[in-house]
Order: C-alpha cells, then structure tokens, then sequence
C-alpha cells in the first residue's frame, strides 16, 4: 500500500506503513499473488478501506490522546461504539478526502478490569505525567512515523504480558506491540468482476493458502447486510520481553471489506456507484468478531 507522496498525510501513512508491511507477510503474499492473477496491475490499485490502532484506557493515553494526530490532518470523529465483553470502546473517523481511508480507534476500559491486570498496566504507564502528543510537532512527517514506533512504556516482562493475556488478549497486544498498525482493509468491491464480491475473493485467498479468522463465520454481515468483513489470522511475530525471554506472539493482519449500494442507490449501473453510494460507517458486531483475529482461538487452531 502506497499513497502519493505530495503532502504531508500522504506522506504520515507512507511512514506507517513501512514497518506493517515488514512485519506483515500475509501482505505480500496476497499483494504478489493480485497482480500474478492480473486483479491488480500494482499495489497502488488498491482501495484502502480503513486502518486500525489499538490503546490503552489510561491517563495521557488512550483514544482522547491517540486521536489528535488524525483530527490534526483534517479527519472527524464520527460513531462511537461499545463492546461489553471485550471491554472495549472504539470510533471511526472519515477522511479529508475520499481518497484516505477511514480510521478506526480503540481502547481498552482498563478501569473495567481486574485489579490485577490493572496493576499490571498501570505500572507500565502510570510514570507518564502528560500526553505525550502534545509534546509532537504534527507537521514533522518523520516524527510522527516515529511516535507509532516508539516505545512509550518500558518493554514488558513475560510473566505480564502473560498474565495479561489471561485475562484479555486485547491488553496483552497493545502492551507489546504498542501503537503498531493493528490492520489495514482492502475494499474488495472496488476490485474488478470475478474478485469484488467477500465471497469470490476469500475463495481467492484461500486458494493462497490464506488462513481467514473464521470468529462468527469467516464472512461478518451487518444486519442490514450492506457491509461484510473477512480478515486473515494474525501472523505470528518474534517477542524479546524484558527479561531476555523469545516467543512468537501475534502481530497484525489484513481485512477485507464489502461495501454495498444504500438501497436507494442500488438501481445505479455498478460503473456510477462511487464511495457516497455505498454503506459507510462500522457495525459493532462485525467488528468485535474482527477483533480475534489476533486472539489464540485463531492464532492457534
């Protein structure tokens, strides 16, 4: 995934997508395979339909902090969403310019949990005395690319990240892989006839050996049946904790997303359907299926 490089957004999400990709491999295999296939002619065909990050519900963190970046580069908070068994919040923002994708933030109600976990967070974050965002010139492309890199709390030891992920597999991700991309989503229905249905491109996938995140089916319709997600199993990525230890945990992954025609836009040739047309926005229930695409009863079956 690129983006022209001829402003400053542009440029943010060419710097953030460097080391997803790296630490993404499914990515390459699917991307290699589009254009042996002839779906794309090169990367930059792909329509991205949204990123995600993933934060911690803390003091000087969390969404109301992560979340300025974006508002800086013109993006608007839009819906709010609530996932009582994950214990999570999230919103999704829309773009400046339909040629962005779409943002979607999450956090974890770290409050909500137990005063183990939270001790276990809280020690990792609680030395950070303001939001380390505002101490960021939102001008300077590098050091924003930066700041999704950087560690803001100390690498965690492995009995946390352990225990952590006892409890809530979403806490145990955010306090290894910190601000990392957590997944970007290519719009399926903007790839040519044969592959622009959810249903032709995950046979497409798994024709690639692709394993998708089968949660609540491997295809998440909303219940007006307008949007419909996939998305792959996390890759498995190398963790060196604090105390010296190596294990593979999950890293990130890729969606898929299906946006179909509003009903009083369906009469419309598929040639004139633009993004307006479509079904925008996000459902809690696709979304909180999505979510285990790095738990362990994907990453391990």
């Amino acid at each position: 995934m690129k983006f022209e490089e001829n402003n400053k957004l542009s440029a943010v999400f060419n710097r953030l997508f460097k080391p997803y990709e790296e630490r993404v491999p499914v990515v390459d295999k699917i991307m290699n395979a589009m254009v042996a296939h002839g779906i794309i002619d090169e990367r930059t065909d792909i329509v991205n339909d949204h990123i995600a990050f993933r934060t911690l519900g803390v003091p000087h963190l969390g969404v109301s902090s992560f979340e300025k970046i974006f508002l800086h580069y013109g993006y608007e908070k839009r819906d709010y969403f609530h996932f009582e068994g994950k214990k999570l919040n999230a919103w999704w923002y829309s773009p400046p310019a339909e040629h962005y994708p779409r943002i979607f933030i999450s956090e974890l109600r770290v409050e909500d949990l137990s005063e183990n976990a939270r001790d276990i967070i809280h020690s990792y974050t609680s030395f950070l005395m303001k939001d380390p965002v505002d101490e960021l010139d939102l001008n300077d492309v590098e050091a924003v690319g930066d700041f999704f890199e950087k560690s803001l709390w100390r690498l965690p030891t492995f009995e946390d990240y352990h225990q952590l992920n006892i409890e809530s597999e979403y806490a145990a991700w955010v306090i290894y892989n910190r601000y990392y991309l957590n997944h970007y989503t290519i719009s399926v229905h903007a790839l040519p006839k044969g592959y622009n249905t959810l249903a032709q491109f995950n046979d497409f996938l798994e024709s690639l050996g692709v394993k998708l995140n089968d949660a609540g089916g491997k295809i998440k319709t909303s219940p007006d049946g307008l949007l419909l997600q996939s998305s792959t199993v996390a890759d498995m990525v190398e963790a060196t904790f604090a105390n010296g230890k190596t294990t593979l945990i999950p890293g990130s992954y890729l969606e898929f997303a299906e946006r179909r025609p509003l009903p009083e836009f369906q009469h419309l040739p598929q040639s004139e359907i633009l993004r307006k047309h479509r079904r925008d926005g996000f459902e809690t229930g696709n979304a909180d299926k999505i979510f285990e695409s790095t738990f362990t009863t994907q990453t391990k079956r």
